[in-house]
């Protein structure tokens, strides 16, 4: 029996590898000398480059950045064969970095994530991924392209900063400082959202109050986005709402795609490609994978939907192992998951289950094995009468 695993981390309870090495351990209690492999796996979010570099190799490195209130920080991304640079934008303009009574988008910048971005061009990185989840930002990506050489200039020609706040003072973009560099690279944005930049869908109105956006903000954010939108039209003739996406990172998807001819792809399809999923996948009889709640938002580019459908393309079954089971996690059946297990045995809290989750993911992972060992054992009938 040959078993391959690759379930996303339970938010602050398992991580990836944590998973694997449960499974392994379930798989071997049940199935002795059966041959497992695991696969770290990140849908773009937290997590992407360790799963990345696990599974693919390469190296973590280490530059100075800014965070999202321009303080100086270090920040860490990866590089795989010494080409590929896997960067997340939440190491620099995340917003875990901002304490909770100072999140105000129209003070927030990406201009860490494109140091991050030139720092890889520096170590001669031609290809690069960028998963644009979880950032503290909604000023269109100003901060990111300032810091790779673009001009955002208001009124007199005064040079702005690229913060929320100054989305609407914005008359002229000059891109004549580019970093050249830039034009011979493959920019991949990891982005499972198709948000447009503006209106009720849009960056401001569906992600700038979890970043700290009061009532009033939003409403100084929008004008300033739909200005920012009209420059940008008007100069490269490029309309950011029918970009899929462009709304993702508070406009970051925007800016990459507009100035740094970034492609929008999903998160997890670019982790499956980077980690050579398809080829880990010969030979494997059953794939175990999960996540810390599937619901009806595992459909839209999650890890089990990714696993699962590539599974499926192969022929291959797949089994679900989740933390929780929510509204509509069943449509996730639709994408090569066969079945849906959950680690919770009895009703509990949701902080007791986090505390025990690795003793109660390891019983289900033993249960859910012994379920399989009794499906291999089954016999039909009918078989005989032949």
């Amino acid at each position: 029996m040959k078993f391959l695993f690759a379930s996303d981390s339970f938010k602050g309870s398992l991580t990836s590898e944590q998973t694997i090495e449960l499974l392994t351990k379930a798989a071997n209690e049940v199935f002795p000398g059966c041959k497992c492999i695991g696969v770290p796996v990140a849908d773009g979010g937290e997590g992407t480059v360790n799963a990345a570099i696990s599974a693919a190799g390469g190296r973590i490195v280490t530059a100075k950045a800014h965070d999202p209130l321009m303080n100086e920080i270090s920040a860490s991304y990866g590089i795989i064969d010494g080409n590929k640079a896997v960067i997340e934008m939440a190491a620099a303009s995340g917003l875990p970095l901002v304490p909770e009574k100072l999140r105000n988008p129209l003070n927030t910048t990406t201009f860490g994530t494109g140091e991050l971005i030139l720092d890889a061009l520096e170590r001669g990185c031609r290809d690069i991924s960028v998963a644009i989840g979880g950032s503290a930002t909604n000023e269109v990506g100003m901060g990111c392209m300032r810091a790779l050489g673009v001009r955002f200039l208001g009124s007199g020609g005064r040079e702005l900063y690229g913060f929320g706040r100054e989305l609407a003072d914005v008359s002229v973009i000059d891109t004549s400082g580019l970093d050249s560099r830039l034009k011979e690279c493959s920019i991949t944005v990891m982005c499972d959202v198709r948000n447009p930049l503006c209106g009720k869908n849009g960056a401001t109105h569906t992600f700038a109050k979890q970043k700290g956006a009061s009532a009033e903000m939003i409403d100084i954010l929008e004008n300033g986005v739909r200005s920012l939108r009209d420059v940008i039209s008007s100069q490269f003739g490029v309309d950011c709402d029918t970009i899929a996406g462009a709304g993702a990172a508070g406009g970051l998807g925007a800016a990459l795609s507009v100035f740094a001819g970034g492609k929008m792809q999903s998160g997890i399809e670019t982790v499956l490609q980077l980690i050579d999923f398809d080829n880990k996948l010969k030979g494997v009889d059953l794939v175990i994978t999960g996540e810390g709640c599937t619901d009806s938002q595992s459909i839209c580019g999650k890890v089990m939907m990714g696993v699962g459908t590539h599974a499926m393309a192969q022929g291959i079954p797949c089994i679900g192992l989740s933390g929780s089971l929510g509204n509509g996690a069943e449509k996730i059946m639709n994408f090569g998951i066969s079945s849906l297990q959950c680690i919770v045995d009895r009703p509990m809290t949701l902080e007791y289950a986090m505390e025990n989750a690795e003793q109660l993911y390891y019983a289900a992972a033993v249960r859910m094995f012994r379920t399989i060992n009794a499906g291999t054992q089954i016999t039909n009938p009918l078989l005989h009468q032949l």
